[in-house]
């Protein structure tokens, strides 16, 4: 495996955005952002100077479907690799991406803790892929996700069937962070741990109260609106 850092450009039309991905990502030692685009045609452009080992890649961009983009990247430069950053969450733009030799798939609004588990899952399966020469079953079997195939198919088992505009995935890394807490919290304060807005916290908050897994307690300050604290039932924790 390459002792350099793996370099990373961004595909993103939202500056806050692309500075969040770029931030976290600095984060991990082994990665390096050396560059970013907003557009199609700028990554396009970039291509043709120098070849990162990975792209984070938006969907929607002002001049091409992200997905279209990643097959032209597929036709001209075979050993990058890329995530798919997007709000689009319908069958056919995930199949693609799947067809297209996605490494990984993330649904905004985007979990940090997911974004750092992914590029950690990319490295390492770098790592396998450059210890050797050879390998054997069962590091195919992890490089080509076979052999978590059973735990895939009872976590959809056992998941309902949920309400419009709640992700599963979010939802259980809500319910992780909320155990972690102790005492009562405010949306805001748990979307600064999870790293994903109040409005979407909140909706995700409410839905644990509908579903009697949380309570809410109204807190009166002195100044401004009451304020809706969030803990955990007792038969939770």
């Amino acid at each position: 495996m390459p002792k350099e850092p793996i370099s990373v450009m961004i595909i993103e039309d939202d500056e806050v955005a692309a500075k969040i991905y770029k931030q976290f990502t600095h984060k991990l030692d082994q990665f390096s952002v050396i560059a970013t685009a907003s557009s199609g045609e700028q990554a396009l452009e970039l291509l043709q100077i120098f070849t990162p080992q990975l792209i984070l890649l938006d969907v929607f961009l002002p001049d091409i479907n992200g997905i279209d983009l990643l097959w032209e990247i597929r036709k001209k430069y075979r050993t990058i690799d890329v995530i798919l950053i997007t709000a689009a969450n319908d069958t056919e733009t995930i199949s693609e991406a799947i067809r297209g030799g996605a490494f990984g798939y993330l649904i905004k609004p985007i979990i940090i803790d997911k974004l750092l588990s992914t590029l950690k899952q990319y490295e390492l399966t770098r790592i396998q892929l450059y210890s050797g020469k050879v390998i054997d079953q069962d590091k195919v079997d992890f490089l080509f996700h076979t052999n978590n195939t059973k735990n895939v198919r009872e976590e959809f088992d056992e998941m309902p069937n949920l309400p419009k505009g709640i992700d599963k995935h979010t939802l259980k890394t809500v319910r992780n962070k909320v155990k972690e807490i102790k005492g009562s919290f405010n949306a805001d304060e748990l979307g600064q741990i999870v790293g994903i807005s109040y409005s979407t916290i909140r909706r995700y908050l409410e839905y644990l109260v509908s579903c009697d897994e949380m309570e809410v307690e109204i807190s009166y300050g002195a100044i401004g609106r009451p304020e809706r604290k969030y803990k955990l039932k007792n038969s939770q924790k």
